[in-house]
């Protein structure tokens, strides 16, 4: 990667006062998807961007139409329109980068420019384009293709990812220098919090949030089900975004498939529920994780080592269908364990939020800009 400059690996991460202005241009790609984690990380560290550093600038670039979140402050906004048939990496985002007079670009999603002086953020969320071809359709074809090039080129200042876990993954699966790969955990947005459960269902439930894809092992999760049902009398509520490669799930009585839900309707799910379960083969963050803790729901998942990272101990984990039933089988007989996870998660999720993310990554910013 091109060396502007070398930032002291203990150096304090929320310092941004490396500059006192910044203009920087983000992928907003990720906001033409309905929902999901890659929509929540543009979002929320959009917003919490320009809230924290009214001085700066920031512009979303898109050759697709989207939305600028609700609630923008006025220095944040949806750059020019630059139309270039399929030359958008190649052309079309460097045109709009010069009309907004960027600094540095923040390619939010495996993409930067392919040419240009621009310097550049790169964020990989995770390794799962390269972990196993099953968890992606054909359309991850061109990230598995080109994102290796441009580590190679050089066209990233700084590798941006969301966990450690992954971030060690990245120098070995990439041969990426250490001191130009930075971790910056994610958050739970401010919409998730405790309620009290609303009675409106008569029979127990366990709750699955996140978009429904292949690695996301929800087979495992309806095996599991399906073994602790008659002990634990608990139905099972799916709600997500499904994704054209997910297998649809068999109609079997007991599952209810919520479809996507509004994220106001999501912590009224999370506090009616015997337990968030979540048995995801991989993840670079495990973000609904989070958000379940938040809202002060007991949480099972997998022992991933970035959904581990993430729990801090607050969650049960888990390895194989037995162990998940187990569990679920546990949660949904004991109230007190229940109380104690509550507790344990929403302590847990107080140590994340926005604000210091985009501290964190405006300190990047300024960085790859000098």
């Amino acid at each position: 990667m091109r060396e502007r400059g070398r930032l002291a690996g203990n150096q304090s991460r929320g310092d941004a006062g490396v500059a006192k202005k910044v203009i920087a241009a983000l992928d907003a790609t990720p906001l033409t998807l309905s929902s999901g984690g890659l929509c929540r990380y543009v979002t929320e560290l959009a917003l919490a961007l320009a809230r924290e550093f009214p001085e700066d600038r920031y512009a979303l670039l898109s050759d697709q139409k989207f939305t600028v979140p609700t609630g923008a402050p006025p220095n944040l906004t949806a750059g020019p329109v630059v139309t270039e048939e399929r030359r958008w990496w190649l052309r079309g985002v460097r045109k709009a980068i010069a009309a907004t007079g960027a600094q540095v670009f923040h390619g939010t999603n495996f993409e930067v420019p392919y040419l240009g002086s621009t310097p550049s953020v790169l964020t990989i969320h995770d390794l799962s384009p390269w972990r196993d071809p099953a968890w992606h359709g054909s359309g991850a074809d061109r990230v598995r293709q080109r994102t290796p090039w441009l580590i190679r080129l050089g066209r990233a200042d700084w590798i941006l990812t969301v966990s450690e876990a992954v971030r060690r993954e990245i120098i070995t699966h990439f041969g990426a220098r250490e001191d130009r790969v930075r971790a910056i955990s994610l958050a739970a947005s401010e919409c998730f919090h405790p309620v009290l459960a609303q009675k409106t269902h008569q029979r127990p439930y366990f709750l699955f949030v996140g978009t429904l894809e292949p690695r996301k092992n929800l087979a495992g999760l309806v095996e599991a089900w399906r073994n602790t049902r008659e002990e634990t009398g608990a139905d099972l509520w799916i709600a997500g975004r499904t994704r054209s490669d997910f297998s649809p799930i068999p109609d079997i009585p007991g599952i209810l498939m919520l479809g996507e839900v509004p994220d106001s309707d999501l912590p009224g799910l999370f506090a009616g529920a015997l337990g968030f379960v979540y048995p995801t083969f991989y993840e670079g963050f495990g973000l609904p994780v989070l958000e379940a803790m938040q809202c002060g729901c007991p949480v099972i998942t997998s022992r991933d080592p970035a959904v581990m990272e993430v729990s801090g101990g607050a969650a049960i984990h888990v390895t194989t269908a037995a162990e998940l039933a187990e569990s679920m089988r546990a949660l949904a007989r004991d109230s007190a364990l229940r109380a104690s996870m509550s507790a344990a998660g929403m302590k847990r999720a107080t140590q994340f939020s926005w604000n210091r993310t985009a501290r964190e990554t405006r300190a990047l910013y300024a960085e790859a800009a000098r």
